[in-house]
């Protein structure tokens, strides 16, 4: 309710009728008649009394409307005296201001126009409100958005209603009053512009029935005239809208914040000249309209607002600009949510000398984001909330247990495991997809949320500890389902011939393609044992993951699931456990380089084995220590704790753990410069791999072999050598080694002087390493090969 108003009001500019309406509206808010402007302002603010303000808005809407050229005109003029450009309104949702109008029933968008003449009319060109500061980005949804508008266009004659829809806080308000006046300014609809907020997610969201009333009194209806049915008033609505266009033009509605199909359809022109621009946080395809779904902004569009917003505050506000990575971190913080990094420019624009990185810091120290997403007057949590709130309940549970979920985003298979159901919730999902709670994922039956609606889902899981619960054993359930399916994957990439067949996996291209696309929430899910709830399924599942991730090379992920592993392990009290995790943390650190962080953790699981395992657990103690100390330089203590390893799988009576060890030292013996016994161990380690039927690891041993015979000189036989292992290298698309194993030959090809061959090898490895996602490797191959000689014809 605006102060100016009832100033003007009960200085006489509405005469009698207008002191007695203030005076009401006094006793109505539970003051005394006597009170002034300001403190009926500010009681009229409070939600409780809405009600009361609204039938009060009524009763003065028709006192002025009897009398629209003297009365409106009158207190028009008397607010302008008062309070210049006092026709501002305020709306306490995620929208912009809506700026010219005084607002006494619904938000409709006409105001009183003065004209020369002193006559004061009903205009509807005057109902849009002004263009919304800060505004950036959306170039190509703008473009689009006026395609769907253009009448001169090639938009089909049906295309009458244009709906954005997305997130709240996604910046469908904005983008549709930039977009009206755009349109308005190439002359498209010269009947006018009517706005009007429909409200739809507040408790109380407007009907339409009463936006009908309010645009049929924008576009002039005396009240009288004015039919008591929906029906009647649509029709007459309808038929007033033709009129309009008959003499003026077209004209373009604009409905915002609409929340239902019922909302809009009484509110649609029967006239196809006329349109209707929607926005909603629902796709709304009910309506028939061209859908125009809005995402988040992009970096740069991001980063943009964030510096013209402070630019708005302070020209020389110039924060964002002299911190541009910083400021990348806020925007990421601020999910690209166009009402999120509006208010974080709003909190820097308040504190002039605080820096981005302040806030920045702040953020990431904060439990909860959406706390400091909120500047007094706007709110993400409450954005949020306005859509959380309608939701019914198998959808409120399904959002807030998503919110829970591992990983970027979720497969169907892990929906139903959060639910507790065989079979995903599909028609939930697709009511959450449309209310844009939830967003498709990068293939379909995958699921994501926006970063800031997860985090709301959790905080409101946080907050009850029912739902805590509920979320606790949601969590457990998806523990379960992943360490049941990647159990069965790991078996399926450690399968050779005479061991019993997998059941769930029929070969390895199909359990590499189930990990691959849920590896993300696999490597969170095993974080989840850092809980002592989870620490024994968590463990477990670390150990279906190596094999996996090592054979793509994912080392971090490696790592990561590493020392969750051991944090677990350590939680559950499981000496064991905790050996096995320590072996695993120092083959991860080793594969990723860190030779000797992986003689630190190596060190410590052969102490824990020797303390708590049997033989074969010492040998892989020993064995995996080995390693390490060849990759950090040291052979020849590598040799002895690798002799030592394969004497331990021996009398354990593991033939394959053996032929492991037989590689190894002969690694270790061709670092050492003893050729010939490496060849000689690398033999043996061949002839058991092959006895194994370990085709993988034999076509390893081949690569090695061919190492240790080019070291000694023996060229031709290196190169028969590397030929077998890429053979069986090629049967399990084992990209990195293959490109390892090209490279290889190449050299020998080169140390044989044959530079065609050697050349046509670079590039093999080349392309095998490109394959593996292994640019460096790749552009290493392809620099050896062009310094050849290109062959002469």
């Amino acid at each position: 309710m605006e102060a100016a108003l009832l100033v003007a009001l009960a200085e006489g500019a509405g005469g009698d009728g207008g002191r007695r309406a203030v005076e009401r509206l006094a006793r109505a808010m539970g003051l005394d008649a006597g009170a002034s402007a300001r403190e009926i302002a500010g009681a009229a603010a409070d939600p409780a009394r809405r009600d009361a303000v609204r039938e009060w808005g009524e009763a003065l809407a028709d006192l002025l409307a009897a009398d629209p050229r003297g009365l409106a005109g009158a207190v028009a003029r008397a607010m302008e005296q008062t309070a210049p450009g006092s026709g501002m309104s305020w709306y306490g949702g995620d929208h912009p201001d809506f700026r010219g109008g005084v607002f006494l029933r619904e938000v409709i968008g006409v105001q009183v126009v003065i004209q020369h003449g002193g006559a004061a009319v009903p205009e509807a060109l005057a109902g849009l409100p002004a263009r919304p500061g800060g505004f950036a980005g959306r170039e190509r949804e703008t473009e689009e958005l006026l395609r769907a508008l253009d009448p001169a266009g090639e938009q089909p004659a049906a295309t009458l209603v244009a709906a954005v829809s997305g997130l709240g806080g996604i910046g469908k308000t904005a983008l549709a009053v930039e977009t009206a006046h755009l349109a308005h300014e190439r002359g498209w609809f010269p009947g006018g512009v009517l706005f009007i907020d429909l409200h739809g997610y507040d408790r109380d969201p407007v009907t339409a029935d009463r936006a009908l009333q309010a645009l049929l009194r924008a576009l002039g209806t005396p009240p009288e005239h004015i039919p008591t049915t929906t029906d009647e008033r649509a029709a007459l609505y309808r038929s007033t809208l033709a009129g309009r266009a008959h003499e003026c033009g077209p004209v373009l509605v604009l409905a915002d914040n609409a929340s239902s199909p019922d909302q809009v359809r009484p509110l649609l022109p029967g006239d196809p000249r006329h349109h209707v621009l929607v926005t909603s946080r629902d796709r709304l395809p009910q309506l028939g309209a061209r859908l125009f779904p809005l995402d988040q902004l992009g970096p740069r569009e991001a980063y943009e607002l964030l510096d013209r917003a402070l630019r708005i505050a302070d020209p020389y506000d110039s924060r964002v600009a002299d911190d541009p990575d910083t400021a990348e971190r806020l925007a990421g913080f601020c999910g690209h949510l166009p009402l999120a990094l509006q208010i974080a420019a709003a909190l820097l624009a308040e504190d002039p000398g605080k820096p981005v990185a302040e806030l920045v810091d702040e953020m990431t120290e904060s439990r909860d984001r959406l706390d400091h997403l909120d500047d007094g007057e706007r709110s993400v949590r409450a954005a949020f909330e306005l859509s959380y709130r309608r939701l019914p309940s198998e959808q409120a549970r399904l959002l807030r247990l998503l919110s829970l979920a591992p990983g970027p985003e979720v497969s169907d298979e892990v929906v139903a495991a959060l639910v507790g159901a065989e079979k995903p919730p599909v028609r939930a999902l697709k009511a959450l997809a449309r209310a844009h709670l939830v967003e498709r994922g990068s293939e379909r039956g995958w699921w994501r949320l926006h970063d800031l609606v997860r985090v709301f889902g959790a905080g409101v899981v946080t907050e009850d500890e029912g739902l805590r619960k509920e979320g606790e054993a949601a969590r457990e359930q998806v523990l379960g389902f992943y360490l049941q399916w990647a159990d069965a994957a790991d078996n399926r990439l450690r399968w050779l011939p005479g061991m019993p067949e997998p059941e769930r996996f029929g070969d390895r291209g199909q359990a590499l393609a189930w990990l691959d696309g849920e590896r993300a929430g696999l490597v969170e899910a095993v974080g989840w044992g850092r809980e002592k709830r989870f620490a024994v399924v968590a463990m477990a599942l670390a150990q279906c993951l190596g094999v996996y991730l090592d054979w793509r090379r994912y080392f971090d992920d490696l790592i990561a699931v590493a020392e969750g592993a051991r944090e677990a392990a350590k939680l559950a009290g499981d000496r064991m456990g905790e050996a096995t995790s320590w072996s695993y943390l120092g083959n991860a650190l080793r594969s990723a380089g860190r030779a000797e962080e992986a003689i630190g953790a190596h060190s410590r699981a052969r102490d824990l084995f020797h303390a708590a395992g049997d033989g074969q657990d010492k040998a892989i103690g020993w064995g995996n220590l080995g390693n390490a100390l060849r990759e950090a330089g040291r052979a020849e203590d590598a040799i002895l704790a690798l002799m030592r390893a394969r004497t331990l799988f021996h009398a354990a009576g593991d033939r394959h753990g053996e032929a492991g060890a037989w590689n190894n030292v002969g690694l270790a013996l061709r670092s050492a410069g003893r050729a010939e016994e490496a060849i000689a161990a690398l033999m043996r380690a061949r002839t058991l791999f092959h006895a194994a039927g370990d085709r993988h690891r034999e076509a390893m041993a081949w690569n090695n072999l061919g190492l240790a015979l080019r070291e000694a000189g023996r060229v031709e036989e290196a190169i028969g050598a590397y030929g077998r292992s890429l053979k069986l290298r090629h049967e399990f698309e084992d990209w990195y080694g293959e490109g390892q194993t090209f490279r290889s030959l190449a050299l020998a090809h080169e140390a044989a002087h044959q530079s065609v061959e050697a050349r046509t090898a670079w590039l093999l490895s080349a392309g095998a390493f490109t394959l593996a996602d292994a640019p460096a490797d790749a552009a290493q191959a392809r620099t050896r090969a062009a310094a050849l000689d290109d062959p002469t014809p």
